[in-house]
């Protein structure tokens, strides 16, 4: 048992040997497929999109957090000064006591005149010169606030906001507040080690671990792949065993055995149909050569010649009913019979085929009664249930004892019509019964009690029975005769 898939049953130990062999050359394809240079290729180009996707969106963030705080800040600086009715004198150890978080260890202000020129700026940034960039002083004018990066010599790389202070139409200030860039851009760096280091592992474990999960995976498929290229070959008999699962691989060994199940069921009826075709086709041509070339050795009055002629004409006819019944079959086969769909009374139809069964029962003095007859109306096609019915009142005349009698009753249950037709003839054995529907099947007594017949009349009934859904059972007994019962659908009544 491998896997889910199993291992193939059925074929000699050669043949397995070869299986196993077919087995590893399979594993060996396999992982060479998935160690393909594009598949690895594909695997890093997407791992090299989201580690750049990632960081960029994590810079992004960051640098948005940091404009955030810059802005608050900025915000609070603003409306100190509007508190203070915008003085053009500041009292900046005032300033600084009632707003704490303009003194905030990660961040500085500054707060600039419309010349560019320093007023105030916070005590941890008076060590350092941080002017007023031309872009800020210009977009000042106008009333819109600027981010900007910065760098200077000798600085760390600083993040700043500068915000403008109209009043009245006029610019009084310019209050800009900044930060350092250094523990964002030391925070990124360390990101994009991680990245570096981490993609290529995760590369190669996605790469192994892709290549170890594929091939327990598929190595159910390789076992269904050996069976497929066995079967191919001609033996039919292979099958796969699996555990009871309903995962995919389960249903797909489950389906794969069905599958050649019915493959090797058809192969075989084809074979068998075969056989029988050719044995009841042989027979009338073997009849009609013997007398042939017996009436041929020597001279022989007329009378003989045309016994001859009559006898090989009847054995055409019988070679011409197979000829047709099996085109008709092959035709039903095909989807290519129609039939009709109209109201049909079936006690009309009964009384109708006792009277032409009568006639067909004078040679064997084979009385047909017709017993209870309920009115039944079905809903098909009329000269095929006349066949249908014809073909069974027929075979029970066929097949009764001389003086013997065949009982046609016709009931109602339900919503069913149910036609029975029963004779005391010579039955059928128990084992033969779901044999009997089978093309060309005729069971040994069946062979000795008349010659005429060609095995196909029970094929065509079942299946004139299965186009009107309905079905034909079968009671029998040997030597006490045998009862065929036709259950077809009721027609819906009309309104």
């Amino acid at each position: 048992r491998t896997g889910r898939g199993g291992r193939v049953e059925g074929g000699d130990e050669a043949r397995d040997r070869t299986a196993h062999g077919g087995e590893a050359d399979e594993g060996r394809c396999q992982v060479k497929t998935l160690l393909r240079p594009g598949t690895g290729l594909a695997l890093a180009l997407i791992l090299l999109t989201f580690s750049v996707v990632l960081y960029t969106i994590t810079a992004r963030g960051l640098r948005d957090q940091v404009d955030e705080s810059l802005q608050e800040t900025a915000s609070a600086a603003v409306r100190s000064l509007e508190k203070r009715g915008f003085l053009p004198l500041i009292d900046e150890d005032a300033l600084l006591s009632q707003f704490p978080e303009l003194t905030r260890i990660d961040k500085f202000f500054q707060i600039f005149s419309p010349t560019g020129t320093i007023t105030i700026r916070s005590p941890n940034i008076r060590q350092h010169d941080v002017p007023l960039s031309r872009h800020a002083l210009e977009a000042a004018f106008t009333g819109s606030t600027v981010f900007e990066s910065a760098r200077y010599p000798n600085e760390p790389p600083l993040r700043l906001v500068s915000v403008p202070i109209i009043y009245r139409g006029s610019l009084l200030y310019i209050v800009q507040v900044g930060t350092t860039l250094e523990g964002v851009e030391e925070t990124l760096r360390r990101f994009l080690l991680v990245l570096v280091v981490m993609a290529p592992i995760a590369l190669v474990v996605s790469l192994v671990g892709g290549w170890f999960l594929a091939g327990r995976a598929l190595r159910p498929v390789d076992s269904i792949t050996i069976a497929a290229q066995r079967i191919a070959a001609g033996d039919l008999t292979q099958r796969l065993t699996s555990e009871r699962s309903t995962d995919e691989i389960g249903r797909l060994t489950d389906t794969f055995n069905n599958m050649i199940a019915r493959l090797e069921t058809s192969f075989a009826q084809i074979r068998q149909f075969s056989s029988d075709a050719s044995h009841e086709l042989r027979t009338p041509l073997t009849v009609m050569k013997g007398e042939s070339e017996l009436v041929l050795r020597r001279p022989r009055p007329v009378e003989d010649y045309i016994a001859v002629l009559e006898s090989n004409l009847e054995e055409i006819d019988r070679m011409s009913r197979i000829v047709e019944e099996l085109l008709f079959l092959s035709r039903a086969d095909l989807g290519q019979v129609k039939t009709e769909c109209e109201p049909v009374r079936l006690e009309a139809l009964v009384e109708d085929i006792q009277r032409q069964a009568c006639l067909l029962g004078q040679e064997r003095g084979v009385d047909v009664i017709m017993g209870t007859i309920q009115p039944a109306t079905v809903r098909g096609d009329e000269l095929r249930l006349r066949e249908l019915i014809l073909n069974i009142v027929d075979n029970a005349v066929k097949y009764s004892y001389p003086q013997g009698t065949v009982d046609i009753d016709l009931l109602v249950e339900g919503p069913t019509a149910r036609l029975s037709v029963r004779d005391h003839g010579i039955g059928i054995p128990q084992d033969a019964h779901k044999q009997i529907f089978d093309r060309f099947f005729r069971t040994d007594d069946a062979r000795s009690h008349t010659k005429k017949g060609t095995g196909l009349g029970l094929a065509i009934c079942a299946w004139i029975a299965e186009a009107h859904h309905g079905h034909i059972e079968v009671q029998s007994e040997v030597g006490k005769g045998s009862t065929f019962t036709i259950v077809l659908p009721l027609a819906p009544p009309t309104a």
